[in-house]
């Protein structure tokens, strides 16, 4: 799948993995070669081929960027009504979850722009406690510049039932 050519197919999927998790899996490799896996629930797809992510709460991945800038974005559309309406009818209309694969640049502040797309993300909650102390002096960011992506799923037998690939 081509990232540029289905940019909107992709943003689409990762908003609706969203929606149903809260979170998307940022996977990378510790400087002993050991992969790591992050939830990150601050990961916006920006321009075709680019992401950022706020970094005020990762704690081993920049360590991690250090030694590998590697990273693998997987963003599973974990809805219970989703995932039963799919077993009822033997097949996902839809891929289950997506994987982006790219690698990361430095730390740097967010752009205006950035924040106040973060800021309509989790604006519904400005006014509680949980916000104040933890998304109300986002300032960072890393950009993740993405370059393959790939589905969880495979094209649909005749017989329309869908063999689901277990990474």
């Amino acid at each position: 799948m081509n990232i540029d050519s289905n940019w909107t197919l992709i943003r689409r999927l990762f908003a609706r993995s969203f929606q149903s998790s809260l979170h998307f899996s940022m996977a990378t490799v510790t400087p002993e070669g050991l992969p790591h896996v992050t939830p990150v629930g601050s990961l916006m797809l920006r321009a075709p081929g680019h992401a950022v992510y706020f970094e005020e709460f990762t704690q081993r991945m920049p360590a991690n960027f250090g030694a590998n800038p590697n990273v693998c974005v997987l963003a599973v559309r974990s809805g219970l009504l989703f995932w039963l309406w799919s077993a009822l009818r033997g097949e996902f209309r839809t891929p289950p979850a997506i994987r982006l694969h790219g690698t990361v640049g430095a730390v740097r502040p967010a752009t205006e722009d950035e924040l106040r797309q973060w800021s309509r993300r989790v604006g519904k909650l400005r006014g509680t406690r949980g916000y104040r102390m933890m998304w109300a002096n986002m300032r960072t960011v890393r950009d993740v510049y993405l370059h393959s992506v790939s589905t969880t799923w495979s094209i649909p037998h005749p017989s329309r039932i869908l063999l689901v690939r277990v990474a």
